[in-house]
């Protein structure tokens, strides 16, 4: 009888331990590819993500992406509900030293192991056309999608905020600003 203990217990151990290689194998294999490279998405997190609230046209989203993994990553496009159209936007000087947003050519880049403030006057997610009213203690979901396709999703709150009115010069657009 103690013998068939003894043999019952390394029998468990054997197939927890078998249980831990799978479990092991099995959350490697949602970071990465079929060619065993790096998914972009993984390693990706936002804090302190909000939307300016808005009756109507355009509103923006801003917040601190990090990048916990060994390779730099592009975000290349958001969508979000909240907006018909969304560009991934920065704030420069213009000719006339007036401060205007702009498409950013090629997106977002988030350094390996570092971060890139999304922030009013600075880089940010350009709603453009907003579907709706953005209330402030509302919510807006949006998912980012990097140079790989592999994407991130992430839910910010809608909250009241007077700043962020620069001018938007596009190509596609007549000059907007964020207060329509």
């Amino acid at each position: 009888m103690i013998r068939t203990l003894t043999q019952f217990g390394r029998l468990t151990a054997v197939a927890a331990a078998c249980l831990l290689a799978l479990t092991g194998c099995a959350s490697t294999a949602a970071n990465t590819t079929a060619d065993d490279t790096a998914v972009d998405s993984a390693g990706i997190t936002i804090v302190d993500a909000w939307v300016k609230s808005a009756d109507s046209g355009m509103s923006a989203a801003f917040g601190e992406l990090t990048n916990a993994s060994d390779h730099d990553v592009t975000v290349v496009a958001a969508t979000s509900e909240a907006s018909d159209m969304i560009e991934l936007h920065e704030t420069v000087a213009d000719d006339a030293g007036e401060m205007v947003m702009q498409a950013v050519e090629g997106g977002f880049v988030i350094p390996a192991g570092g971060s890139l403030t999304l922030e009013p006057g600075a880089d940010h997610i350009m709603l453009m056309g907003i579907t709706g009213p953005l209330e402030a203690g509302g919510e807006a979901t949006f998912v980012l999608t990097f140079s790989d396709d592999s994407t991130y999703e992430f839910t910010a709150p809608i909250k009241d905020f007077s700043g962020a009115n620069e001018n938007y010069v596009g190509d596609d657009h007549d000059d907007m600003d964020m207060d329509e």
